[in-house]
């Protein structure tokens, strides 16, 4: 990995830690499924504003709807999961699970695109899994039964990311590549298709909803446009550069930068853990991010 993908490693990390902020204060207020939409929504139209502004051919080369279908599955259903998850999981819960993006990618790369599995891999993994634990405050579920519920949804959620990665180099990169900004596009109005459904319904039979917020607009706005639309683009712009599970090791940075976020604009106190859970995180990121010695070997000698 060059410097570069370093920097927008940690950029997209911050970038969709800080969509904890965001979502804090406009879920309870709009509803889950009805920010879940509006945020792919503004995602979808800040994407359509960067391309025109940017003068960037619109030209997907066939593509096109292998994009709208990433976009349901790396958007629209994770997010609905995580909408369903939030009924019974405590918000925690929720960001450990979501921390096993990158195991998921191991077995399904593992299983079904034929990605090989190396044992340090699997021990960066798990080592980022123990370091999400100890920094992530959890709650009480309500009971056994809506924890397994809430525990499957995210799961459902963290297999779609990891399906989606490799999807995205099997559709996208293997077949010549697409500019990064156009597979964002296509896949948020992927998902902003999916979810209209769903939105449409919450409307017409669920609690009457104020609108009239504007700090809570605000934080949709931000979202949609920063958390969405600008941070798909460095997405998938990592996934074609470094490949699709380095890149998904950016879930064992979110939540330390959600927690320091917090820390630094909400006056919310460090966990005991949170230096000790980094650390481990650091380590994680670093062993399945390295190269492996057979790699090594071939770039020493190939130099």
């Amino acid at each position: 990995m060059k410097s570069g993908d370093y920097c927008r490693l940690l950029l997209l990390a911050a970038i969709w830690g800080g969509s904890f902020l965001f979502m804090r204060v406009a879920s309870p207020a709009f509803g889950a499924i009805n920010t879940a939409f509006l945020r792919v929504l503004f995602g979808f139209v800040g994407l359509v504003v960067i391309l025109v502004v940017l003068r960037t051919p619109r030209e997907y080369q066939g593509k096109f709807r292998s994009a709208l279908m990433l976009g349901v599955i790396n958007s629209g259903l994770p997010f609905l999961m995580y909408c369903l998850a939030a009924r019974w999981l405590p918000a925690g819960y929720s960001a450990i699970l979501n921390a096993t993006t990158p195991l998921m990618g191991v077995v399904v790369g593992g299983l079904f695109f034929h990605e090989s599995v190396t044992l340090k891999k699997a021990l960066g993994v798990l080592l980022g899994l123990f370091g999400i634990t100890l920094l992530t405050a959890t709650g009480a579920a309500q009971s056994v039964s809506s924890l397994l519920a809430g525990v499957v949804a995210c799961l459902v959620a963290t297999s779609c990311y990891a399906v989606a990665g490799f999807l995205t180099r099997r559709w996208i990169s293997e077949r010549g590549g697409l500019d990064p900004k156009l597979v964002a596009t296509g896949s948020q109005l992927g998902a902003t298709l999916f979810l209209l459904p769903f939105f449409l319904y919450t409307s017409a039979t669920g609690a009457q909803v104020s609108w009239a917020q504007p700090v809570v607009w605000l934080c949709v706005l931000a979202v949609g446009f920063i958390c969405t639309a600008w941070a798909y683009i460095l997405y998938f712009r990592l996934i074609a550069d470094i490949g699709p599970l380095r890149s998904m090791t950016v879930t064992f940075l979110i939540p330390p930068f959600g927690i320091l976020w917090g820390y630094l604009l909400l006056n919310e106190t460090l966990s005991e853990g949170f230096f000790a859970g980094g650390v481990l995180i650091c380590l994680a990121v670093w062993l399945v991010l390295s190269p492996g010695k057979k790699v090594a070997e071939k770039k020493i000698a190939a130099s």
